[in-house]
């Protein structure tokens, strides 16, 4: 998956975001369904989806921020 590939489906992200996809060797279809899947995955188990493959697992874990991590508006800590 290319540089542009990823930025399609996600916009403006970090360089090391986009090494780190594209190191998974995930297809540009992987990352539209983990994409989908942090975006609704309430919806996407109701509407009987299969779980999230190991790949598409990756990614979901590089694209969300840990939950341990607590969330300051503003970015400040």
């Amino acid at each position: 998956m290319t540089r542009n590939e990823i930025i399609s489906v996600l916009g403006p992200v970090d360089e090391a975001v986009i090494a780190d996809i594209a190191l998974t060797g995930a297809s540009l279809e992987e990352l539209r369904e983990a994409f989908a899947w942090i975006g609704a995955d309430e919806a996407l188990i109701n509407e009987g989806r299969a779980m999230p493959s190991a790949r598409v697992t990756k990614l979901i874990d590089i694209l969300e921020p840990p939950e341990d991590v607590p969330q300051v508006p503003g970015g400040i800590e």
